[in-house]
Order: C-alpha cells, then structure tokens, then sequence
C-alpha cells in the first residue's frame, strides 16, 4: 500500500519542476492539481509566477492540463484566461477526469506526470492513472481538524519517499 502512494518525486514548489526536468524524465504533459499545488484557495485568478512557469512549459512543448476536486466556478475562474483542458469536481483518487486531460493533451499516462500536494488524492489518482506522481508542500494548507488528520496520516508516506531518495529531512 505504501508503493501506491509514495511519491516518485518531491519537489519544494511546482516551479522547481522545470522543462529540462520533464525532457530528461521522457515527458511530454504535466497535469497539475490547483489548490494548494498551483495556487491557495483564496486566489482565484493565476498570479504572473504561474503564468511565466506556464509559458515556459508551453514554449517547450510540453502540454498542461488542470484537474481539481473544487467546484467548477473555482476551477472555470482559474482558467479563464489560460483556456487549458481542465476539470472540476473530479472525485480524485479517481483518475477519470485525469485520464480525459490526458486525451485532450494526445499523450498516454507513461507520457506525463501528475503534480499535486496531497498523498491520498493527488498520488493515489496518479497511481492509478498510470502516470509519474510529483507532490510539492501545500502552498497554504487549510487548519481544520480534517485537513490536520490528513496531513499527519501523510506524514509515514513522505518519511518512507525521503529514506528512499536519501532525503533524510
């Protein structure tokens, strides 16, 4: 069970994730998570970080894809003006609406990685998707008792990713 959600790779922001990165990885697609992987859940709009990171990814060729739990005005807000393929409500660790991304960029799951901050969504739903899963920090995580259990129950999962990347933090 572990194996299904380590990550493959930790990085400290979606922005350390690179062009040359996905290149040397063999990788042609990043579907990313929003919330707290891209940007908090009190910005609505994509800030000038996001946009300059998004143009480089584009500028290489790499196609990007937006997936996310939150509502569909959350998600449809977000996008407006960057017009990705991207989907709301999308049940993760379902890998459904990850799968249909995929379609719309013309890659297969060994093709991208899947990037989030949450082990029990995000991973889970590129494992099952096939796909290489990357997990960054939560940008700004939520403090409720639900989002405080979750991240403590995440806590052995990144251990175990960090003994087996000699990253002994």
């Amino acid at each position: 069970m572990l194996d299904f959600l380590t990550p493959d790779r930790m990085f400290g922001k979606y922005d350390d994730i690179t062009p040359g990165f996905l290149a040397a990885e063999g990788k042609r697609a990043i579907v990313a998570d929003i919330d707290n992987t891209l940007a908090p859940y009190e910005q609505p709009d994509p800030d000038e970080r996001f946009k300059k990171w998004l143009t480089a990814m584009q500028k290489a060729g790499i196609g990007v894809a937006l997936v996310s739990n939150n509502e569909a005005e959350r998600v449809e807000r977000f996008n407006r003006e960057l017009r990705l393929p991207a989907y709301s409500k999308c049940g993760k660790p379902s890998p459904k609406y990850i799968l249909a991304a995929l379609s719309d960029l013309g890659v297969e799951p060994s093709d991208a990685v899947f990037l989030g901050d949450q082990i029990f969504t995000d991973v889970a739903a590129a494992k099952r998707a096939g796909m290489t899963a990357l997990i960054v920090p939560p940008i700004k995580d939520k403090k409720t008792l639900f989002f405080r259990f979750k991240r403590l129950c995440e806590k052995p999962v990144i251990r175990r990713y960090r003994r087996l990347h000699g990253d002994e933090k």
